[in-house]
């Protein structure tokens, strides 16, 4: 599935069940709230940009990092969008229904301290020059926080992945009536890119410095990690 609309499309009917099935991932919301936290917000006031913010979870693992923060959650998808903001919020958030792809011409009122993007990048049909836009989005010195499955090419940690997805959850999906199709499409989506280092030079190809890779606990071990970098200046 590497059509951008198709893949929109698949979130917007995953939209109802998605709280559900992810709330059945042990560890989702704390390595959420762990990324978050490797981010180094401090103080009120600080603007952070919450890119692929699907239902709110990465919003609100921001918001347990820094209470205070300016955010905007942008995603593609209405139906996943129409979630996260029937959820109670501080005024300090706000939610934008864009593409990353059409950030350039959405209401954002950028430059931003942070950039975080959770399970967004795979996602995408040519990640580079949207990486490199939301490197432009920045302030100099400003932090990026991708949090992200990557299993790669290592044959035991893609083993795993395809256990849990074809033996747990795409099953759970079919009986919840959750959208197949996208549970699916994230499986294939991790299978098929980068591993820990590609994705590293990735970023630094994208013109983040201070690149690190920092890994997750559970039976995420291997496949999903906080990767931060920052905009040189």
């Amino acid at each position: 599935m590497n059509d951008p609309a198709a893949v929109t499309a698949a979130f917007d009917a995953g939209a109802g069940t998605y709280d559900e099935l992810t709330g059945h991932n042990p560890g989702y919301h704390e390595h959420l709230r762990v990324s978050a936290r490797r981010l180094g917000l401090s103080g009120d006031g600080v603007r952070v940009l919450d890119v692929g913010c699907g239902t709110g979870a990465s919003t609100a693992a921001l918001l347990a990092a820094a209470p205070g923060a300016e955010i905007v959650g942008v995603d593609a998808s209405a139906g996943m969008l129409a979630m996260a903001a029937a959820k109670p919020w501080p005024d300090t958030v706000r939610f934008v229904h864009s593409a990353v792809e059409d950030l350039g011409g959405a209401d954002l009122g950028g430059p931003f301290d942070a950039v975080f993007a959770a399970y967004l990048v795979r996602n995408l049909a040519d990640p580079d020059p949207q990486l490199r836009a939301l490197h432009a989005l920045l302030r100099p010195g400003g932090r990026l926080a991708v949090h992200e499955y990557v299993a790669g090419r290592t044959r035991g940690v893609r083993l795993r992945w395809a256990v849990v997805c074809w033996g747990i959850v795409i099953p759970l999906a079919a009986v919840k009536g959750g959208g197949v199709p996208l549970y699916r499409h994230l499986w294939r989506s991790v299978a098929t890119f980068d591993n820990a280092p590609a994705f590293a030079d990735r970023l630094t190809r994208a013109g983040y410095v201070d690149v690190r890779t920092e890994p997750m606990s559970g039976w995420q071990r291997g496949i999903e990690y906080t990767f931060t970098a920052r905009r040189g200046g």
